[in-house]
């Protein structure tokens, strides 16, 4: 399974939740692979349940082990009788675990997911104009159709709303486990391709230069035009324009 972190909406909002690619199936005990059933092999309702059992009991073991800050209109929550009551009404309500195949294949579902583990909070061909203290940019208001909007904001606040999806010092954005593990990924990974008669996937490319690398991590060329799409060649440098040297100012003691 991969496991990815996503804390940001399109108005830079705290919005954390987590993508997770689950295979349809696993190794056997003697090697073979086991497919999972037809419909699907997660009862979401009953995943849901339990996501919501495991993350109180993971919170409130961080509440107790006084490893939570509170601040601002949160700081009541210090006193463990406030902080119980604040979780009380989160163990009645059903939590949203949305669980689907991949209709359009595992490309696409890669494809998707790719664009959020190596990118920031907003790109810069979303920001519009910085000026008189205030930052405009562009985003899409999913609950009006996805229509294009403009937002403006205080620096200050748009700058507070970036940082909240900068990860602290040591936290992944992106998790492996089972078979797809770095302690064994490379075996197992191996044994599967065995037992689905898969052929071994094609080497990795390796970039010549960092515009090679950002098409191989990002899927976008920095040598096309993003007006006509055609290619950008490198002819040569544009000299620096000559400036003239100023004179070392004498020091006069006098």
């Amino acid at each position: 399974m991969i496991a990815i972190l996503h804390t940001w909406g399109q108005a830079l909002t705290h919005h954390p939740h987590g993508h997770c690619l689950v295979p349809g199936g696993g190794i056997a005990p003697d090697g073979s692979w086991i497919h999972c059933r037809p419909g699907f092999f997660l009862p979401v309702r009953i995943l849901s349940r339990l996501y919501r059992r495991l993350f109180l009991e993971r919170l409130q073991a961080a509440f107790d082990s006084t490893k939570l800050q509170f601040f601002g209109h949160l700081a009541h929550l210090v006193e463990p009788a406030a902080f119980a009551r604040h979780l009380n009404p989160l163990r009645k309500i059903e939590w949203v675990v949305y669980a689907k195949r991949p209709f359009g294949g595992p490309e696409q579902v890669l494809a998707y997911l790719g664009r959020y583990t190596h990118r920031v909070a907003i790109a810069n061909g979303r920001l519009l104009t910085c000026e008189q203290g205030r930052v405009r940019f562009r985003w899409k208001d999913y609950r009006a159709g996805n229509k294009s909007k403009v937002m403006t904001l205080d620096t200050e606040e748009f700058i507070r709303r970036f940082l909240l999806h900068v990860l602290p010092k040591g936290f992944r954005r992106i998790r492996h486990f089972g078979f797809l593990a770095n302690a064994c990924r490379a075996a197992k990974l191996a044994r599967i391709r065995a037992a689905l008669a898969a052929q071994e996937p094609p080497p990795r490319a390796e970039a010549v230069d960092y515009r090679e690398r950002c098409a191989i991590l990002t899927g976008h060329r920095l040598d096309l035009c993003p007006v006509c799409g055609g290619r950008m060649v490198e002819i040569g440098l544009v000299p620096r324009a000559p400036t003239q040297r100023r004179a070392t100012p004498r020091c006069d003691t006098s």
